[in-house]
């Protein structure tokens, strides 16, 4: 065999399984990818309580995005302020999307760990088993806004502004809410 003709054979076999591999789907891939870390709780929009696979546990903070706040104490549960109201009332619809995307995924998230805040969460891009961006559904379906303060550091900036920019031009979830205020400002007047 020639070499000219085993590098022609070499490049057949690699096209192919690279098809092959593709066609599998990355929910199949676990030889490339890690099986995950187990989430225990969703504790609210943007933060999971997660296992890793030795059985450490951690909180996670979703890099990238806000999501509005969800009630804390008996007093916000009980608050009948219209912005309270408003604020817990897309907070408890993010949660909820969060809690069905994790469970759709058997409990298990992918964690792109890229940094930690000054609570001791890790901060990270959160994935499910079948790739989805977890933070761009969020973010696409209008139930949180890109937190621009840290956007720098975050590896999918431009996929996040961009599932933002076509949920505020559809005015989808709190887009579509005049009365809706950003979670930070919401946090720094409230708290």
């Amino acid at each position: 065999m020639t070499m000219e003709k085993f590098n022609k054979e070499a490049l057949m076999w690699l096209c192919a399984t690279i098809i092959i591999l593709g066609l599998i789907g990355c929910d199949r891939l676990q030889f490339f990818a890690p099986t995950g870390d187990v989430v225990e709780r969703v504790s609210d929009g943007d933060t999971l309580a997660v296992k890793d696979a030795n059985g450490n546990k951690f909180n996670v903070r979703f890099a990238c995005m806000d999501a509005p706040e969800v009630p804390h104490s008996n007093k916000e549960r009980q608050s009948k302020r219209a912005s309270d109201r408003n604020q817990f009332s897309w907070g408890a619809k993010a949660q909820e999307r969060v809690q069905e995307l994790v469970k759709q995924a058997g409990d298990r998230v992918t964690l792109n760990i890229i940094d930690s805040d000054r609570y001791g969460r890790k901060v990270a891009e959160v994935r499910l088993k079948d790739c989805t961006f977890v933070q761009e559904v969020l973010l696409r379906e209008g139930l949180a806004k890109v937190y621009r303060p840290y956007l720098n550091n975050c590896p999918s900036k431009d996929l996040v502004q961009q599932a933002e920019a076509e949920a505020q031009q559809q005015k989808r979830g709190i887009w579509g809410d005049a009365k809706f205020v950003n979670p930070w400002e919401y946090r720094r007047f409230n708290k």
